[in-house]
């Protein structure tokens, strides 16, 4: 064996190959039998920061699955901020309500720069009134992969925040007590990021399965107090509505899609989570149940009326990337054929094949919709940030039919303008826009106008909404803003498409 040693260490020298030093050299880990198979297991979420080799100036990523409940950003960035970390970028899938506290960080300068999909609340008040120095960043789900891939986001440490975990590191959101259902965002997290930490109440028996986070993924496994109080999953934008005006909206959308060509057997969809959304999910599947038109699959942030169609026969496969309530998360649970998706799949532009490209028909809110059918769903009447880019340019981009719907006003502001306050999907992917007060239909569109017309229901232009809408209300008076850009907006592919600046 000295003989071959000897002439193996000539071999790679002359090659200029790595020479073999033995067993455990380069897998010290194995070493010792004991810690072997607990080695990622931390005591402490300040032991796992230790471990990743974080520093001043990082990027930290979150996924946002647990919505309003979420525990996991705040524990994360007080515990950095104790162990004196500064100027760090965090790149969330999405920002809530409950990530008020941030504004403590961001003064403290713990945080400097920021990547999201949303902003709302008290942070975002205070972002559009010029807290931050450098302006955020606001991308779409699929732009959120895509600026991943390209490196633009380069994530150094990703703290995944899931349901249940074995000490090896396989992680789900669909198994355990706090299921949150779909780790969609997560997924894509645990791809690139150079260092990824699964937090999790429930440390279970190895293997845990199904691994939406799989164990050749993941770095440090930490059991923590509190991930998430998966109850306040459906709240806010993610409800069931008993509005009356929400309710009209949701018939005249679920008659629009119906009368557009679309609605038959084989057909695919996305209906969102919004009041309004949810109740058209309802009423469409009236129609489908009566009609028997059964759709091929359905897509998006996954919701109970759609799990109820689904449970009824009428749609054949779910993809998930969020799951919207319980009854979701427990379908993906149960099911199948209630598929987890990621966020490269769902509506990455730059992905081999994203599910949106196969979406029949859409529909979608918005704050605003102006005269060329540009949407707003980011920053209010006031010019505050008060929503988030999400899927919403990514799959009007790339569906059969995207329908919009939108009260004509909203707290006696009109909702229908001459210009948006900030363009989050053009007006070029958008082809029927639903008020209560009227149907507008994109002018590209013909085809479809004529059938809605055909249907007896009540086709208008753009601007005679507009019109009706000043009418009623008003013309508001114009937003005062000062000179400081506070966000930049991304489209899918990564350009900027608008700026949100400091009102005044």
């Amino acid at each position: 064996m000295a003989y071959e040693k000897k002439r193996a260490e000539i071999y790679a020298a002359k090659n200029k190959l790595p020479s073999f030093e033995g067993v455990f050299a380069n897998s010290p880990q194995l070493a010792n039998p004991v810690t072997k198979l607990r080695r990622k297991l931390k005591p402490s979420l300040e032991d796992v920061i230790k471990d990743s080799g974080l520093k001043n100036g990082g990027t930290i990523s979150f996924h946002h699955a647990f919505r309003e409940g979420d525990k996991v950003v705040m524990h994360v960035v007080k515990t950095l901020s104790d162990m004196g970390f500064k100027n760090l970028t965090i790149a969330p899938s999405s920002l809530l309500n409950c990530h008020d506290g941030l504004l403590e960080y961001i003064r403290s300068g713990v945080i400097t720069k920021i990547f999201t999909s949303g902003l709302r609340g008290e942070l975002g008040d205070a972002i559009s009134h010029g807290a931050m120095d450098t302006p955020v960043q606001i991308h779409s789900h699929g732009g959120r992969v895509h600026l991943i891939q390209t490196g633009e986001i380069s994530i150094d440490v990703a703290f995944l925040g899931v349901a249940s975990a074995d000490e090896f590191g396989n992680a789900n959101g669909s198994h355990g007590e706090l299921n949150c259902g779909s780790l969609g965002y997560a997924m894509v997290d645990a791809a690139y990021a150079r260092y990824v930490v699964v937090l999790t109440q429930n440390i279970v028996d190895f293997p845990n399965y199904p691994a939406s986070l799989s164990q050749d993924q993941v770095d440090a496994v930490v059991k923590v107090d509190e991930v998430g109080d998966p109850s306040l999953i459906s709240v806010g934008a993610a409800r069931l509505t008993k509005n009356p005006r929400d309710l009209l909206l949701a018939r005249i959308a679920a008659s629009v899609i119906e009368n557009s060509g679309y609605f038959k057997t084989g057909f695919s969809l996305q209906t969102g989570s919004g009041g309004a959304a949810t109740a058209t999910t309802i009423f469409l599947g009236e129609k489908m149940i009566e009609k028997n038109i059964k759709a091929s699959f359905a897509l998006g942030g996954i919701t109970g009326p759609i799990v109820d169609l689904f449970n009824k026969g009428m749609i054949e496969v779910i993809a998930d990337v969020q799951s919207f309530d319980i009854d979701a998360a427990q379908s993906l649970r149960n099911n199948l054929a209630h598929t987890e998706i990621s966020a490269n799949e769902y509506a990455n532009p730059s992905s081999k094949g994203a599910y949106v490209d196969r979406i029949d028909t859409v529909l979608l809110s918005a704050l605003e919709v102006d005269t060329s059918f540009n949407v707003n769903v980011l920053t209010g009447s006031d010019g505050v940030l008060r929503g988030a880019s999400g899927g919403h340019c990514d799959v009007a981009a790339a569906a059969n039919l995207t329908v919009i719907v939108t009260p004509l006003l909203r707290a006696r502001i009109p909702c229908i303008v001459d210009n948006v306050n900030t363009v989050i999907t053009p007006g070029r992917t958008v082809d029927v826009v639903v008020t209560d007060h009227g149907i507008a239909v994109n002018p590209n569109n013909p085809d479809l106008a004529k059938r809605l017309h055909d249907a007896n229901l009540p086709v208008m232009t753009i601007e005679a909404l507009r019109d009706r809408a000043v009418k009623l209300a008003g013309k508001p008076e114009p937003i005062a803003y000062t000179d400081k850009v506070i966000a930049v907006v991304r489209y899918r592919d990564g350009n900027v498409i608008d700026i949100v600046r400091q009102v005044a």
